[in-house]
């Protein structure tokens, strides 16, 4: 049997405030050095194409302390997407311990690990001079669709905050994996729609 994944990915506006709240500590501490991280697990059910998203949870990056994430992030992540991804807080490697957490807590509510939800910064502004050739924004980066391929969750939703004028704002949109037999295809753009909860 072949999966279909969704279309359009539905999420209640409550669902997401402790996200965004925490995206937005996270953009205001940062510095070029220490980049912004936040991350959180979507949870929810697959109907007729589309996603329901109901809550968001969220884990600990395991990303300096597995060993297995430290290896892939020095050798492979690293010599493919850059220098940049030496430093522990670029990227995102999710804790075993808190996945099957987080698992075990949706099948309890008889929902499903959807896939995740990540913050971009506008860090081609505010990182390091080094790395503000890269244009960063509500679309996959190269990184990203590396993460999207090998998870293979249906619903990869990106977070991107902006400062503009002293106002910060944020554009969202949700993606889903690449086609599998086909390495080069973009990802695709899923509809994002938020819900009264």
């Amino acid at each position: 049997m072949t999966y279909t994944y969704p279309h359009t990915v539905l999420i209640g506006f409550d669902s997401l405030k402790s996200f965004t709240g925490a995206a937005r500590a996270e953009y205001e501490d940062c510095t070029p050095e220490e980049p912004p991280s936040c991350f959180a697990v979507l949870l929810g059910t697959v109907e007729d194409g589309v996603a329901h998203v109901v809550e968001s949870e969220y884990a600990t990056n395991a990303r300096a302390s597995d060993p297995i994430a430290t290896e892939e992030f020095a050798g492979t992540i690293a010599s493919c997407f850059g220098a940049a991804y030496r430093n522990p807080r670029r990227g995102f490697w999710c804790s075993s311990k808190d996945l099957l957490r987080i698992q075990r807590q949706g099948e309890r509510r008889r929902l499903d690990i959807l896939g995740s939800i990540h913050m971009h910064p506008d860090w081609h502004r505010m990182g390091p001079p080094a790395e503000r050739g890269l244009r960063i924004s509500e679309h996959p980066t190269p990184m990203d669709r590396y993460m999207f391929d090998n998870s293979r969750y249906p619903v990869n939703v990106i977070c991107y905050l902006e400062s503009t004028g002293g106002k910060l704002s944020a554009a969202l949109a949700a993606w889903g994996p690449p086609p599998e037999e086909s390495a080069d295809a973009p990802c695709p753009r899923l509809t994002l729609r938020f819900t009264a909860d």
